[in-house]
């Protein structure tokens, strides 16, 4: 038993291939002429190349002559972005190339070949070519599931409770009672007879509680480590035992005393497991968010929520750890004129980009009255990433559906630990 230590992804790069592959679900082309290539770890880039070469070749039979011309450019732009490599990156490389219409939409023709490139999040063992009218995403989905799974157990000799924590969710997955009566026998038996009755039930309900436990653990969400909790000594009666199946007994990392079992006791469990669960995600996340709110109310100045503070902080290298819920979508919206370099900019939600950047190009610029305006739109964490790599400062994506990123919600989804408080005068 002791601490176990989950292999730690980066919280931005994983928010960034959620968002592209939800950018990629709501593609379609007009045709048949949406490349998708998966390369798996070590695959040679070169064999890839000369298989899409091939492809290329194969295309000229393609009756549509519009479709040909986007299925052979859209080959050819992914075979020069190959050409790029010297060898596959260590955990593999996902490109998605196709023919797609401007954003505001437009006739047969107008469409640009547009290609994304995606680092899998793990290794990488599948190959796959598609040529179809949309992109085929599932398998990078697939690797975003968090399969780093933790069971929780909280038993007592009343009920027992089982969860599961993955990802950013600690979830109750059932309970039950024990059906075991209490210690004080009622009139008329012997305290042995009914000792013996007891054991028997307690026997009866530890091997039930280990076949719901091996049914929860092993055949339905195969776990990385098993914590038992619970108060007084069933849960090491249990344990010591050995009612668990071998692989589920090998697989305690913890025990831990409780007040509660059942339900409740999964929450408590869950909240005093902090130091044996390491870096598990949900528990960092956590600990990030309590630590800014730690910070706040004990008025230290070190303590910072709200956009537009957070960001100006961040500009004057004050932050030292920046925070953001993984559900803000906010947009930076920058309108730059292409004559005197004015640059005007504003982030607001996603659902306001699309009028903001017609009111920019519609109007002239305030400060040469020109009207030759040039709009882009980042997606605010591209926006806070760039900004925190200029000053040091550690950005962290947390989940906006977890109890923390409610806490942080009441913030505005977004807060920041400063490096001192740049508010104290001497």
């Amino acid at each position: 038993m002791g601490k176990i230590n989950i292999e730690k992804q980066d919280s931005v790069k994983l928010y960034k291939i959620r968002k592209t592959l939800e950018e990629l679900s709501q593609k379609s082309g007009r045709g048949t002429e949406l490349i998708t290539v998966y390369i798996p770890k070590g695959k040679q880039i070169h064999e890839i190349i000369g298989t899409l070469q091939q492809e290329q070749g194969t295309a000229d039979n393609i009756k549509s002559d519009l479709t040909r011309t986007h299925v052979v450019d859209s080959l050819g732009k992914v075979v020069q972005r190959l050409k790029l490599y010297k060898k596959t990156p260590e955990r593999g490389l996902v490109i998605f190339c196709g023919a797609l219409p401007p954003e505001t939409g437009g006739p047969l023709g107008s469409e640009i070949v547009t290609v994304w490139e995606v680092d899998p999040p793990k290794d990488l063992n599948q190959y796959l070519y598609r040529c179809d009218d949309h992109f085929h995403v599932d398998i990078l989905k697939d690797m975003l599931k968090d399969d780093n799974l933790i069971g929780f157990l909280a038993i007592d000799s009343k009920d027992t409770g089982w969860g599961l924590l993955h990802g950013d969710k600690i979830e109750v997955l059932a309970q039950t009672g024990s059906g075991v009566a209490g210690k004080h026998r009622q009139g008329g038996q012997s305290a042995k007879r009914f000792q013996r009755l007891r054991e028997m039930e307690l026997t009866y309900y530890f091997n039930r509680v280990a076949q719901t436990t091996r049914e929860y653990f092993i055949d339905i969400y195969p776990v990385r480590g098993l914590i038992i909790s619970g108060p007084g000594p069933t849960k090491e009666d249990f344990i010591n035992g050995k009612y668990l199946e071998y692989r589920l007994q090998n697989n305690i990392i913890a025990t831990i005393d409780a007040s509660y079992s059942g339900a409740e006791g999964i929450r408590e469990a869950f909240a005093k497991s902090s130091d044996i669960l390491g870096d598990f995600r949900m528990v960092e996340e956590r600990k990030l968010v309590e630590d800014l709110f730690s910070e706040i109310n004990a008025n230290t100045g070190r303590g910072s929520y709200g956009l537009g503070e957070v960001v100006e902080f961040l500009k004057n290298n004050v932050v030292q750890t920046l925070i953001i819920n993984d559900n803000a979508d906010l947009i930076r919206v920058e309108a730059k004129c292409k004559r005197c370099q004015n640059m005007q900019e504003t982030i607001l939600e996603r659902s306001l980009v699309i009028p903001k950047k017609a009111e920019f190009t519609g109007n002239p610029c305030p400060s040469c009255n020109a009207m030759e305006v040039e709009v882009i739109e980042q997606d605010i964490v591209d926006y806070l990433e760039l900004l925190a790599t200029k000053t040091g400062s550690r950005l962290e994506v947390i989940s906006g559906s977890a109890e923390h990123g409610h806490m942080l919600e009441s913030l505005g989804k977004i807060g920041a630990i400063l490096r001192y408080n740049p508010r104290h005068t001497k």
